[in-house]
């Protein structure tokens, strides 16, 4: 079993940053990737960026690329999502995941994180 506890987040005005970061701990060996995503009211979760052990597979929605940057730290085992020139349909529950290989569907969350863009 896998443990993800996030950190970050909050409420900024459009144009600004914010830091997402996400430990795991537990089984942390059988974890192959880890990513982010986000839900909005009303909407449906979706990928914002992930990236694989090794760091040679890593995606990004197109409505984030330019703007974030996701990066894992295998020997702490966190990973962190530094968002810059955010926007106010940035706003979004975030959820740090991660899973094991050959799989694909996500199948550890975090707790989620709130964060508010204001216009």
């Amino acid at each position: 079993q896998v443990h993800l506890v996030q950190s970050g987040g909050g409420l900024v005005q459009a144009g600004g940053s914010l830091r997402l970061s996400c430990a795991a701990s537990g089984r942390t060996v059988s974890i192959y990737a880890m990513g982010w995503f986000r839900q909005a009211p009303g909407k449906d979760r979706e990928l914002v960026s992930s990236t694989n052990w090794s760091g040679d597979n890593t995606v990004y929605a197109d409505s984030v690329k330019g703007r974030f940057t996701i990066s894992r730290d295998n020997a702490e085992n966190t990973v962190t999502l530094q968002m810059n020139s955010l926007k106010p349909e940035d706003t979004a529950v975030y959820y740090c995941a991660a899973k094991r290989r050959g799989l694909i569907q996500f199948e550890y969350w975090g707790q989620g994180t709130q964060v508010i863009v204001s216009s």
